[in-house]
């Protein structure tokens, strides 16, 4: 892995724990204030900007204070000299319906530039396979 894969995968892995944690501060860090990003839950035509981003987050801070997971299973990232993107899969939700679907991941994309010397996610999309 190249020095910008790993430096974009330290990131994604800081994001995660900064979730984890509840640390709102830490997971907009390396976001762009022109982020896009793509959810499960609503609003279907996306979230726009740094502001909007930010106000996501604290209802999902308080489902994984109510025991869900958020970890990481599978995590790639290719990088070119000013653009990358990382896609990946997660274990994410309540801890006893995880272990009822042990399969089940949610998927992450995210797309990123390069800003003075800075990685920062531009794009962020989370999705589930539709349950058969």
């Amino acid at each position: 892995m190249r020095q910008d894969e790993k430096t974009i995968a330290g990131l994604v892995e800081r994001w995660a724990a900064a979730i984890r944690a509840g640390d709102l501060d830490a997971v907009v860090a390396h976001h762009a204030d022109d982020i896009v990003m793509f959810d499960v839950p609503p609003p279907q035509d996306g979230v726009r900007g740094i502001d909007a981003y930010r106000r996501v987050w604290p209802p999902f801070f308080e489902f994984i204070r109510a025991g869900a997971a958020f970890d990481i299973v599978r995590l790639d990232v290719t990088a070119g000299a000013d653009v990358a993107y990382a896609h990946g899969l997660l274990r994410c939700g309540p801890v006893g319906e995880l272990d009822a679907h042990p399969g089940r991941r949610l998927r992450l994309s995210l797309g990123f530039r390069k800003e003075n010397g800075r990685w920062l996610v531009t794009h962020e999309h989370h999705s589930f396979p539709i349950e058969e």
